[in-house]
């Protein structure tokens, strides 16, 4: 954002909270652009003629992490199957359920499998994915948890990576501009320098450098070598 605030000679006002409430923001127009991570909802956010705009930036992962020792047995195993496990179980599992990106996608997992089903020991923590990672981490639990937000906060939980790698697990990143027209006070053509920023090669690049605990945080989508 540096780069951007100096290039365009303004500064950007970060409201950091989930999918769902980012969203929100946007429909009401109390912002000029979101970065979010939910495909389904953006493009109903475009639908609705609540945006204008909206360009892939990014991707990285979601992961199924839980105990070392696995005791559902579910290391290795498609997402889908791994959660259906984990609930027939009983195992214990820690949902965010605060309608974020992650959380949507967690319902989305679900969804495939036919439904979640009730069982005993499914809580949900209604924070963000920091405090929701301390809390699986104290109750033992297993929990679905974005790549980037492991590494950050890896070295503070026992908890592991047992499931990985599937393209259903798969987290792109998109900027949606919001509409002007419905929202006057919006700063439409401030958002599209924004959007022209962060698909830019030299954003995309530094997208790409950027490491979080030595290893990549995202893979930018607008560089073709990635």
């Amino acid at each position: 954002l540096p780069h951007f605030e100096r290039q365009s000679s303004a500064v950007v006002d970060v409201i950091a909270v989930g999918t769902g409430k980012a969203l929100r923001l946007g429909e009401s127009g109390d912002v000029d652009a979101v970065l979010v991570h939910a495909p389904a909802a953006e493009e109903a956010f475009l639908d609705a003629g609540h945006g204008v705009r909206r360009e892939s930036v990014m991707v990285n992962s979601f992961e199924i992490i839980g105990p070392e020792e696995d005791p559902v047995g579910i290391r290795g195993m498609d997402p889908v199957a791994a959660l259906a496990q984990i609930a027939a179980t009983d195992a214990r599992f820690v949902s965010r359920g605060d309608d974020s990106g992650t959380h949507r996608r967690e319902l989305e997992l679900w969804r495939r499998g036919g439904g979640r089903p009730e069982w005993s020991n499914f809580a949900e923590t209604g924070q963000g994915m920091g405090a929701t990672l301390v809390i699986a981490d104290e109750m033992h639990a297993y929990t679905l948890v974005d790549r980037g937000t492991l590494l950050a906060f890896g070295h503070k939980i026992d908890l592991v990576t047992l499931v990985a790698g599937s393209s259903e697990l798969e987290n792109p990143y998109g900027v949606l501009v919001v509409n002007g027209k419905k929202h006057p006070r919006v700063n439409q053509q401030l958002a599209n320098a924004f959007c022209d920023f962060l698909v830019s090669p030299e954003t995309q690049r530094r997208i790409a450098d950027f490491r979080v605990a030595g290893e990549p945080l995202f893979r930018p989508l607008q560089l073709s070598e990635f």
